[in-house]
C-alpha cells in the first residue's frame, strides 16, 4: 500500500491534494513565535520536541494514523495522500507529517514523507 504524507505550509501555496488533510493552525502552538526556533526546522531535535510535547499533538498524530490505516483497508483502497499544514511548514507540519509515519510504522504500514516549504525561507510576519 502506497501512502505519502505531504508537509506544507499555507503562506506559500495552495494546500496539495489529498484523501486526509490536516490543519495544524488555529490550534496548536506554532514554534515560530519563539526567536530561539524561529529559524529551525523539524530536523532540529529542539522543534520536534516543541511540537510533539504540545498538549492534543500525540492523541491527533494517533488518530490520524488511524484514519489512514481505515482508508487503507476500505473495499476500493489504494494509494493513500495525507497532507499536514501549518503556516510556514517548516515546524508543526513536518514534525507531525514525520510522527505520523512513525505511528504508520507500528501499523506496519509503510509511508514515505516529502516536506514541501521545509527548505523555503521563513515567513515574515
Amino acid at each position: 500500500m502506497n501512502v505519502e504524507i505531504v508537509s506544507f505550509g499555507y503562506l506559500h501555496e495552495a494546500p496539495p491534494a489529498a484523501h486526509l488533510t490536516i490543519d495544524l493552525r488555529e490550534h496548536f502552538r506554532d514554534p515560530h513565535v519563539s526567536p530561539d526556533l524561529r529559524y529551525k526546522t523539524a530536523l532540529d531535535v529542539e522543534v520536534r520536541r516543541a511540537v510533539l510535547d504540545t498538549a492534543g499533538i500525540p492523541a491527533l498524530v494517533e488518530a490520524t494514523a488511524d484514519a489512514v490505516v481505515a482508508f487503507t483497508r476500505g473495499p476500493s483502497a489504494g494509494p493513500v495522500r495525507v497532507a499536514v499544514g501549518c503556516a510556514g511548514g517548516r515546524h508543526r507540519a513536518a514534525t507531525v507529517a514525520m510522527a505520523l509515519k512513525t505511528a504508520l510504522a507500528d501499523e506496519d504500514i509503510t509511508a514515505i514523507v516529502n516536506h514541501r516549504d521545509l527548505d523555503r525561507p521563513v515567513v515574515q510576519r
